[in-house]
């Protein structure tokens, strides 16, 4: 049964969608970008910045839906420029065990919403 994971400690959506969709044990987040969930603000002042609130605000939706890192399976990052790869992937290796990390798609995009740099979505599971 498909339950709505909302939390405020993430961005509420600019659109029509939520933060995730928990259908039995399979979480399904909406991609994250860095938008701080107290100020509503954008947050571009560098790339490894705006790399840790995408984190942080995955892992406040994980946290509403009772699931860490460790539980998700897959995830896809979106980027505005591949010559961020390096410095976005080091940060995103922080909150991964390399032994058990997920599946994985980087892709280099046009534009992302709001012209954000880096966009992350992840499917977990209990």
């Amino acid at each position: 049964m498909k339950k709505i994971i909302k939390t405020s400690n993430a961005p509420a959506p600019i659109g029509p969608y939520n933060q995730a969709v928990l259908n039995g044990d399979m979480l399904y987040t909406s991609g994250q970008i860095a938008i701080d969930p107290k100020t509503g603000n954008l947050v571009t002042a560098s790339i490894q910045a705006e790399t840790e609130l995408v984190m942080e605000n995955l892992k406040a939706i994980l946290t509403e839906a009772g699931m860490t890192f460790e539980n998700v399976l897959k995830s896809s990052i979106f980027i505005s420029d591949m010559n961020n790869f390096a410095q976005i992937n080091e940060v995103y290796a922080r909150y991964f065990n390399a032994e058990t990390a997920p599946a994985r798609e980087t892709v280099e995009v046009a534009n992302l919403p709001k012209f954000v740099n880096v966009e992350i979505s992840v499917i977990a599971s209990k």
